[in-house]
């Protein structure tokens, strides 16, 4: 297995919280910015003095069967996430639904966006007054019963070709995302 394979499976093997650490890491170090100064932000351009944060979802097969009593063990059996990845090239062919959430328009001023598929990462940019004035994104500002200023969109078959020709900032592969994280952490030892 090559590395950059590896480093495709680890990926996706990440629970979400270190999985969401590597998508800010690899925005870092692609924009060439800072950690953010406060908790509602990930990281911070000092030259340009904006907040940026940063979310990031793997894109799924979602599964073609409800698990009630009766299916339980057969929709068990078949999760296996390495069975369920969906390439960039499949989006139109199998429904897949990447939830971008707790997204809180108020505390950053460019948020970063990812789609990582099988063979690609999709990165999108979009600035907190086009998630409302884009209503084909169906941003929501409600993401759970009492929030305030917290809200969520998808990123999925309805609306993945909108991001596509409105917000795509890169696609990098992963041979190309391995590169860049051992370039730079050579660069640090």
């Amino acid at each position: 297995m090559e590395k950059w394979e590896a480093l495709r499976s680890g990926i996706f093997a990440l629970p979400p919280a270190r999985f969401g650490t590597v998508a800010e890491i690899l925005i870092k170090i692609l924009k060439d910015v800072e950690w953010g100064k406060e908790l509602q932000h990930d990281l911070y351009d000092k030259e340009l003095k904006q907040r940026i944060e940063v979310k990031s979802s793997r894109a799924f097969k979602s599964p073609e069967t409800k698990i009630t009593t009766e299916t339980i063990i057969k929709c068990i059996l078949e999760a296996c996430a390495e069975e369920r990845v969906l390439s960039s090239n499949e989006w139109k062919k199998y429904k897949f639904d990447c939830n971008i959430q707790q997204v809180k328009p108020k505390k950053f001023d460019i948020l970063y966006y990812g789609v990582f598929f099988s063979d690609k990462v999709v990165i999108f940019k979009i600035l907190p007054n086009q998630l409302k004035e884009h209503k084909a994104i169906n941003y929501s500002n409600k993401q759970h019963y009492g929030n305030k200023d917290e809200g969520q969109f998808h990123v999925n078959n309805g609306t993945y070709e909108y991001h596509l020709k409105n917000f795509k900032e890169a696609e990098l592969t992963y041979q190309q995302i391995y590169d860049i994280l051992n370039k730079t952490h050579s660069l640090k030892n």
